[in-house]
């Protein structure tokens, strides 16, 4: 890609809600973002269309498709550059279900993937909508 030589990037996250903790939450986000290079979707991500091309777009898979793209993108070489600026993402679900659950069940699920779990498995645990 043009452009530093990077092959897309993402924002900062923000999460829309007063409360301490998701602002803690956000903030880790991008923390870990940062030093892993590997942001997710909720951070608005935008990668070269030519690279994306390149390495295969996105796989066809319920959930973790973003982990999986970056994933592939970081073990290809390619550079992630994350914005400063805050793109901002509901907080509903959060509200709606708690953050220490919603919290807890993200590390789980994203713990299993990463153990080799099928995504169309993960998928029965996380809610659409």
């Amino acid at each position: 890609m043009d452009g530093g030589g990077f092959a897309g990037g993402a924002f900062d996250l923000g999460i829309e809600s007063n409360g301490l903790a998701l602002r803690l939450i956000a903030r880790a986000a991008s923390l870990r973002s940062r030093l892993t290079r590997v942001p997710y979707g909720d951070q608005a991500l935008f990668i070269s269309r030519d690279y994306l091309q390149r390495i295969g777009s996105y796989r066809e898979m319920p959930l973790m498709e973003d982990v999986d793209l970056m994933r592939r993108i970081k073990r290809d070489g390619g550079r992630i550059f994350i914005i400063p600026e805050r793109v901002l993402t509901s907080g509903r679900r959060w509200a709606r279900e708690g953050v220490l659950r919603c919290t807890l069940r993200n590390w789980t699920i994203m713990l299993l993937y990463l153990g080799g779990v099928s995504p169309r498995k993960l998928a029965r645990w996380y809610p659409s909508g």
